[in-house]
């Protein structure tokens, strides 16, 4: 029997508390016989969830000596994810992992691991919103921003919550093969496997600050985004030589005037996939990228999945 640890740290969040032994157990009946013990532990025994997600007072079976048995160590996010790891969390996290067991994370649990030195030189991931800060208070770990899940063997990270569910089911399938993996996420009625990373997820707002000098310009070129517009026609717009425009835009919006133009034809091309029953070829022509071809090819760079996988995940009819 695999012994799974899930272990809630005070201000544990209930759905990702929750998450693994529904994957888990589903697992054992999508093979037609147990594989995994999922044991629930806490220091103390009794935690507290968040009062924005439902306070609840928690009583679990186990401590920390559950992770002295266990073969997977899975660490879920709480709200207390940017303070220190109290010491005997820390030591038990390690002691499980220099004995060998597999030890992951979900979501902002990925800073448990970290703090706890359990990351450092691996690739880790965590959620978008977050993936900086850990980048930034570890920088012996190296941060994908854009993973949903990593899987390096003897340590796993996933991105959201959601991404918690792929992380588990591609656990099981790396432990129970594809096809008990496949029943699983049937059972749970989710995919096996998303396209595309967090990119998709991510919001990139326009700036906040109306009342710049270049705001017009930008206004106008979001009007204008069908048209094939130059460097040359949003300086004139701008009132600007080229190199100044160049200057302004880095220090305003951190990017070049093409390279925001493109992220805004990108972002059109979002909405119109979650709002719109336009074909591809359509949306390429009403933003200014021209072709299919070229709108998949910048799509795939700027969201990592293609339109139409997008609209599948977006789109409330799909």
């Amino acid at each position: 029997m695999h012994v799974v640890a899930v272990l809630a740290l005070d201000g544990v969040l209930p759905f990702e508390l929750s998450l693994p032994g529904q994957v888990f157990g589903s697992a054992g009946r999508a093979a037609g016989q147990p594989h995994y013990e999922v044991l629930v532990c806490a220091p103390g025994r009794t935690v507290t969830t968040p009062s924005e997600y439902g306070a609840l007072r928690l009583t679990v079976p186990h401590g920390l000596e559950a992770l002295s048995e266990a073969d997977t160590v899975i660490v879920p996010g709480h709200s207390g994810f940017l303070d220190p790891v109290p010491a005997p969390v820390g030591e038990a996290l390690r002691t499980a992992a220099d004995r060998g067991a597999r030890i992951a994370s979900l979501c902002i649990g990925a800073f448990t691991l970290a703090a706890a030195g359990l990351l450092d030189g691996w690739r880790a991931t965590t959620h978008w919103q977050y993936a900086d800060e850990l980048a930034r208070r570890h920088p012996r770990v190296e941060v994908d921003r854009d993973a949903l899940f990593i899987d390096q063997g003897r340590r796993a990270t996933s991105a959201g919550i959601a991404a918690g569910l792929d992380l588990c089911l591609h656990l099981v399938r790396r432990d129970l093969g594809s096809a008990v993996a496949a029943a699983t996420a049937r059972r749970i009625v989710m995919p096996l496997q998303r396209d595309g990373g967090q990119t998709q997820f991510i919001e990139h707002p326009a700036p906040e600050d109306r009342t710049t000098s270049l705001r017009p310009t930008l206004t106008w070129m979001e009007r204008n985004l069908h048209q094939p517009l130059t460097l040359a026609e949003i300086a004139g717009h701008a009132a600007l030589s080229i190199r100044s425009l160049n200057r302004r835009f880095r220090a305003q919006t951190g990017t070049t005037p093409l390279q925001w133009l493109l992220r805004a034809r990108v972002d059109l091309a979002r909405e119109l996939l979650e709002t719109s029953g336009l074909s591809v070829g359509q949306i390429a022509d009403r933003t200014g990228l021209g072709t299919p071809a070229t709108l998949r090819h910048h799509f795939h760079r700027f969201v990592g999945t293609t339109p139409q996988s997008y609209r599948r995940t977006f789109h409330p009819s799909a």
